[in-house]
């Protein structure tokens, strides 16, 4: 059961609102935990034992380093004043080493199910080169769907926890329907605990705009669903599977419609979560913000999967940079490199961490670390050059805030994430490098021209009601984009017309949606991840 399928929104989703809203309020919060352990057992069964056990650790973790901080409180009110750093560094160390273990429990259970097979494979290929004959049985074990997210959630909490951001939450109920909320449990988005827990434990009763609002929200991730990840799917498997049958114009079309496909997919997921949440009276954190009016790849990863990147940069990027080694590297570059190259150094060794860790985290192949390190390579190459070209701009009195260089600059960056993301849909490493080439040494426009294009389950029909939704969500971005809250806009308008926009994403969705017998719905995009 998938957010768009038809017992999720017919059936489990308009029960969970009417027992939600028939029980009293100090009840509501635990009718949303067991909706959501309801919602994770139908989809992965016996594998819940994973975030109950996920919950448990994180709440005696949290309570471990509240003792810690209490404890440490109580003895600094009657130290004295040299023996405070003493005690602080004592503690602190005491804290890290909670820290340390929970985060080794954590991400050693999501290693051992998501990257072990991934691990003793490539050191039985090692073993092989060095015409070793030992070999590494290579273990297969099912994985809950949502690890990779709710892991990153906990570690998130403790992290908050032991820098004092947030009290430990003495309350596991609270805590545990923080960590498995249904909306978010597939996909995200990787909320902080400061950002939902509180509000979802609260109980508040559905309201009329909650619901209607939820409601529209959902319509419009379900259009982008039904309308276009589906109904282009035939192609991009076709292309992606047999490349070799393929030109680089092929290659090219593929890639730009799974790009597509894939924003399409995973924001309107988001969409359909954060509506979802909006009936409870729950705000989760948005995940998109116009990602595809970016200037730079750097600005891109602000604008696409942001909670994603919020977490590397809060948790991995500013501990790096911040470690006294960076910083003393930071203080020596300045000396010798000047104020802009030198305190490079210390962030390309955070910032090579992120695309390191982005590229593992999204999946156990070659290609996801080559996703990684080519975006990392991207951003690194783009802070190399921006002080020479701003000395060009200036010489040659180009003007950097002129649409046209804007525009120019947008069209760059979307090539550029373009290739990014055939690697990330690629087959394999291989597989990648390969349709890489063939774009540049076969590309040809031929088959656009002669419409074969049109022969591998998608028809001009189907790439007309695809370009009509999409220009509807450039329209809405471009909107968005200037400041215009669209839904605010629509919520304002008199009762007819606000349903009349309401019944048109519904028709449409019924009308063009691709879906019934001969279908096959795809699954989630980035559950896989």
């Amino acid at each position: 059961m998938t957010y768009t399928d038809v017992q999720f929104l017919f059936i489990f989703l308009p029960i969970v609102v009417v027992l939600y809203n028939l029980f009293p309020k100090k009840h509501r919060a635990k009718v949303l935990l067991l909706a959501s352990y309801v919602f994770f057992g139908i989809i992965s069964k016996k594998l819940i034992v994973y975030i109950l056990l996920a919950t448990g650790i994180i709440y005696g973790c949290g309570l471990w380093l509240s003792k810690l901080q209490n404890k440490r409180d109580n003895i600094l009110k009657d130290a004295e004043k040299e023996q405070k750093k003493e005690i602080k560094e004592k503690y602190t160390k005491k804290q890290r080493r909670v820290v340390v273990l929970n985060a080794l429990v954590l991400l050693g259970i999501l290693i051992v199910l998501k990257y072990s097979a991934f691990i003793c494979t490539n050191l039985n290929s090692l073993f092989d080169v060095l015409n070793m004959s030992f070999t590494i049985k290579v273990p297969h074990f099912m994985m809950p769907i949502g690890i990779s997210f709710y892991t990153l959630q906990a570690i998130s909490y403790i992290v908050d926890v032991y820098k004092g951001k947030i009290k430990a939450d003495k309350n596991i109920g609270r805590l545990a329907l923080f960590l498995s909320f249904f909306p978010q449990i597939i996909e995200g988005p990787i909320c902080r605990y400061e950002e939902t827990a509180e509000k979802l434990w609260e109980g508040n009763r559905t309201t009329y705009i909650g619901l209607t609002q939820g409601g529209q929200r959902i319509l419009f991730g379900l259009m982008k669903k039904y309308i276009v990840v589906d109904r282009v799917n035939p192609f991009i498997l076709e292309v992606f599977n047999n490349y070799g049958h393929h030109n680089g114009g092929m290659i090219a079309a593929a890639m730009v419609l799974y790009t597509f496909q894939l924003y399409m997919d995973f924001s309107g997921t988001m969409d359909i979560a954060i509506g979802v949440a909006e009936m409870f009276g729950v705000k989760m954190p948005e995940n998109f913000k116009q990602p595809f009016f970016s200037k730079t790849v750097s600005e891109f990863w602000t604008r696409w999967h942001i909670t994603l990147g919020a977490f590397f940069r809060d948790y991995i990027y500013y501990p790096i940079s911040l470690t006294k080694k960076c910083k003393n590297l930071t203080s020596a570059g300045r000396k010798k490199l000047g104020n802009y190259y030198g305190p490079m150094l210390a962030s390309t060794i955070a910032l090579f961490s992120v695309w390191l860790c982005n590229g593992i985290w999204h999946g156990s192949d070659w290609n996801y670390i080559f996703f990684g390190l080519y975006h990392f390579t991207i951003i690194f190459i783009g802070r190399m050059i921006e002080p020479p070209v701003k000395w060009i701009n200036k010489k040659l009195k180009i003007n950097s805030e002129a649409f046209w260089y804007k525009f120019l600059q947008i069209i760059r960056t979307i090539i550029l994430v373009f290739i990014g993301e055939l690697f990330f849909r690629a087959n394999g490493l291989k597989a990648g490098l390969e349709m890489f080439w063939k774009m540049i040494t076969n590309f040809s426009l031929k088959p656009i021209i002669n419409k074969t294009i049109l022969d591998y389950g998608v028809d001009k029909q189907d790439f007309i009601i695809m370009g009509v939704v999409l220009v509807v969500i450039v329209i809405i971005s471009l909107l968005k984009e200037k400041g215009i809250n669209v839904r605010e806009a629509i919520a304002k308008r008199n009762i007819v017309l606000r349903w009349s926009i309401y019944y048109l994403l519904i028709l449409s969705i019924i009308i063009f949606g691709c879906y019934g017998i001969g279908v096959t719905p795809l699954d989630p995009m980035y559950a896989n991840f």
